[in-house]
């Protein structure tokens, strides 16, 4: 399963209740304003730390580098472009998207 989250986690709590309900083994991409969640100022407070022991976590590049979080992405995230947003949701046979 790819779960997919767009939204900030100080502006919902999709963030939290799609690492609540994650299963262990299953992807997550991070898009849009959901981004902030793997910097290094907010990867302990929103969760991401916590989950990548047991999720592989990825953000959106373009949306990285359209917010000015390149270099600041938690160790452990992977970035993908657009390209492999697509190679993500063709690889897993389930997609959440969380709103």
């Amino acid at each position: 399963m790819l779960h997919i989250v767009n939204k900030s986690h100080t502006q919902t709590t999709s963030l939290q209740s799609c690492l609540r309900l994650a299963k262990a083994g299953q992807a997550l991409l991070l898009t849009e304003d959901a981004v902030y969640a793997a910097t290094t100022a907010a990867a302990a407070t929103s969760g991401i730390a916590a989950a990548m022991a047991t999720l592989k976590v990825y953000a959106l590049q373009p949306d990285v580098d359209a917010r000015g979080m390149a270099g600041k992405l938690v160790e452990g995230v992977t970035p993908v472009d657009y390209a492999g947003f697509v190679d993500l949701v063709t690889e897993h046979s389930n997609n959440q998207s969380w709103l």
